[in-house]
């Protein structure tokens, strides 16, 4: 039992999932939920803000997704521990969570015992996984040599990010503070590194890489 309650993000974009998790985990003496959100960004902007011990992620969220996110806390805050809570038990979703930095992986139809024991388990810094997952996360992990390293820089993955949601070269270059030209070099070697030709395909790779969860564009987007 720690010596206080473990302070608790709750990041899921279905409102009714959202808000049954944090009244379930409200009613626990040794959690206390200090906040919710229903996106990645502002999941990684409050948790920024506010330092919870664990963000409670969920995977598939609009604009950028909660493994993107995960990645994003895993970089600038990795005293703050994430544990996904999905509908999905696949393999390829839970390989790309756990290789972004979370720290636990529970099924949203466990129950809320179960989701306590692994937000205390990630929280006092063990790994948590969901029973149904844990064999081929295990032998994924076994195979680990055989798994491509991460071809892009987190600027990198920024950028696809944002040129994924539909933003211009010029917005982008101001939210990251770059010259139009330097986000258009960038987004050259980008669709170099990852042998694509065009913005759709460079969204379908995004998409497939769990950076956004959706966003169609045309290729005209610059």
């Amino acid at each position: 039992m720690p010596d206080r309650p473990v302070r608790v993000l709750v990041a899921d974009d279905h409102q009714v999932v959202r808000e049954g998790v944090c009244r379930l985990l409200d009613a626990l003496d040794d959690i206390d939920v200090v906040e919710n959100v229903a996106d990645g960004l502002a999941a990684v902007e409050r948790a920024e803000a506010i330092g919870p011990d664990v963000v409670v992620m969920d995977v598939q969220m609009p604009g950028l997704s909660g493994v993107e996110a995960t990645r994003r806390l895993a970089g600038t805050r990795p005293d703050i521990r994430v544990l996904v809570l999905s509908m999905y038990d696949d393999a390829v979703t839970v390989d790309r969570a756990l290789r972004a930095g979370a720290r636990g992986f529970a099924l949203k139809d466990a129950g809320v015992e179960t989701l306590r024991e692994a937000i205390l388990a990630v929280a006092s810094g063990s790994v948590w996984l969901s029973p149904r997952v844990s064999d081929y996360v295990l032998q994924g992990y076994l195979n680990a040599d055989d798994a491509p390293a991460d071809p892009l820089t987190s600027r990198e993955r920024e950028i696809v990010q944002r040129i994924a949601e539909g933003y211009t070269s010029r917005e982008i270059a101001e939210a990251l503070g770059l010259s139009p030209k330097t986000v258009q070099n960038q987004r050259s070697i980008v669709l170099d590194k990852l042998g694509v030709r065009t913005t759709a395909g460079l969204v379908r790779w995004a998409i497939r890489h769990g950076i956004v969860t959706e966003r169609p564009i045309d290729d005209s987007a610059g």
